[in-house]
């Protein structure tokens, strides 16, 4: 079995960019994008199907208050409430995805994988499932494995958050060191959520470093006016201003930084004159 140390290292990278409450669930490599909460991808209410029965209902009403519980960081609960509903309804597939969760957090890395497993021989299309499984692969070293499935994600027509599985795969490319592949996901997750934020801070890093730099002033200041403004969000633009010779709004984004985030990581970049970090 993988250790929780394991676990925790992948963590530092995937961490989430949660900006105001536009989005939750958007995992990040470290050095890549704002980081704050622990990624949760499991929606607090479970859809409930048409023709649904009296055993699914039971069990899907143990599984959003599992999914409630573990976004509430109660892990322990909500593998009692999972537990309860795989007994009534032992083909659930929604409720091994969110064990899968729940044990990747737990750093139970082999029950994680299996249960994901499980839930995607039950329902190989979900693109839930596949999105997620996807992201537990790029977190534990499999990245060029996890692409696969977030295209998977995306062959659902009436998918609700395509743009998750795009900015992941983009996410993933990175990791592998292919840009190219990266920049294409991003856009496309741009294009499908013009508010995406794992989107805009990345795109904006990426032609901030090919010295693009009107394509990044573009993707770090419509950053900066849809969501309130982080250490990283604000440190992004800073840079962007400074390599434009954009010297007034360097000055005012300083300020900013040092005034709203002085104990960052970026306020002490910016004191040291590290415009490249």
């Amino acid at each position: 079995m993988r250790s929780t140390t394991t676990l925790r290292r992948a963590g530092r990278w995937a961490a989430a960019l949660v900006l105001g409450t536009a989005l939750a669930g958007c995992a990040t490599p470290e050095g890549t994008t704002p980081a704050s909460s622990a990624n949760k991808e499991v929606a607090t209410v479970i859809p409930q199907a048409a023709n649904e029965t009296e055993q699914r209902r039971r069990a899907r009403i143990r599984l959003e208050l599992a999914a409630n519980y573990y976004q509430q960081g109660n892990f322990n609960v909500a593998l009692d409430e999972l537990r309860h509903a795989l007994e009534v309804d032992p083909g659930y597939a929604a409720a091994y995805g969110v064990l899968g969760l729940v044990y990747r957090d737990l750093g139970d890395l082999d029950r994680a994988e299996d249960s994901f497993q499980r839930g995607l021989q039950l329902a190989p299309g979900d693109p839930d499932l596949n999105n997620n499984y996807g992201w537990f692969l790029c977190q534990t070293g499999r990245e060029r494995k996890s692409i696969d499935y977030f295209l998977r994600a995306l062959k659902d027509p009436l998918y609700a958050t395509p743009a998750k599985p795009l900015h992941n795969a983009g996410l993933c490319s990175l990791r592998l060191g292919d840009e190219a592949a990266a920049e294409g996901y991003f856009q496309r997750a741009f294009q499908v959520d013009p508010a995406n934020a794992v989107a805009m801070f990345n795109l904006g890093e990426l032609y901030l470093k090919r010295r693009d730099f009107e394509r990044a002033h573009f993707y770090a200041q419509r950053l900066l006016t849809t969501y309130a403004p982080t250490a990283q969000t604000t440190w992004l633009a800073l840079r962007v201003a400074h390599a434009r010779g954009d010297r007034d709004t360097e000055a005012s984004l300083a300020a900013q930084l040092r005034r709203r985030f002085p104990t960052s990581p970026e306020a002490g970049l910016l004191a040291a004159g590290k415009f490249g970090g």
